[in-house]
């Protein structure tokens, strides 16, 4: 080997790419502000963050969470320093538009969805199911058509 030469080893790829940080955009899963966003501003420990919602935008108010509480998003909140106060969390939320980013995730879709079913009335319900049914009855004669056009040939 000739001198300096490299001993580095091909780098590995890492598997995760939602990191415990301050910016990280999180959705509480657990507790009185179950389904709400919030925004990690600081690592307390090893189980614990400081979040905020801020409470303005979001509903949640600034207080220690435990981990387990809570599901990393993609999200992160740039230029966030370190226990950054309430106007400069809401400033920066807004600018940066992260109610609009989170509405256009398949995620906040599903919940939306999954809420609007929950709320349905019985009459709704009905509604939906002969939908369904109509549905159901068009893609089996379609079905049966292709069926018979594949085996007549």
């Amino acid at each position: 080997r000739a001198c300096g030469a490299s001993l580095a080893q091909p780098t590995a790829v890492m598997p995760f790419t939602r990191f415990v940080e301050v910016g990280r955009v999180a959705l509480i899963n657990y507790g009185k502000d179950t389904g709400k966003l919030c925004v990690i501003l600081e690592t307390l420990d090893q189980n614990r963050c400081l979040v905020d919602g801020p409470s303005t935008i979001t509903g949640v108010n600034r207080q220690q969470m435990n981990f387990k509480w809570l599901a990393l998003t993609s999200l992160k909140v740039t230029k966030l320093c370190r226990g950054a106060p309430l106007y400069i969390l809401e400033k920066l939320f807004k600018e940066q538009d992260i109610m609009g980013m989170w509405a256009k995730t398949s995620w906040a879709k599903k919940l939306a969805a999954r809420k609007r079913r929950a709320s349905l009335t019985d009459f709704e319900r009905f509604k939906t199911m002969c939908l369904r049914k109509k549905r159901s009855a068009i893609l089996r004669k379609e079905r049966e058509a292709l069926k018979k056009a594949t085996t007549a040939k």
